[in-house]
Order: structure tokens, then sequence, then C-alpha cells
């Protein structure tokens, strides 16, 4: 699922839920940048942390 990730995308980490939403910055080669709002920008290694896309924001 992960490689379906794209810049601009939303996620959430699903281990890490106070880092609030994320955004996809890069997915390369299985490495995945994403800038979260509450904890800025974090590298995941895309074969060991599944992330949650989310496909609306909640108010």
């Amino acid at each position: 699922m992960n490689s379906m990730l794209e810049p601009g995308m939303l996620v959430r980490h699903p281990d890490q839920p106070d880092w609030g939403l994320g955004q996809v910055q890069s997915n390369i080669n299985g490495w995945i940048t994403v800038n979260f709002r509450e904890q800025g920008k974090v590298v995941i290694a895309g074969d060991r942390i599944l992330l949650t896309p989310v496909f609306s924001e909640e108010p």
C-alpha cells in the first residue's frame, strides 16, 4: 500500500497518533518522507511501517 503513496497525499502514522495528519513529500525506493503537523518532517521505512491514507480531513 505504501508504494501507492504520492506527494501531496495525507496520511497518519499508525503507531504515532499524536503526530497528527501528515503530508507525503516524497516516496523513493521505499523511503517515504512525510511532514507531520505535530512532529515535523520524518523519513519512514515503508517496508516497516504501513502508513494509513486519509482521504478527507476531519474538522
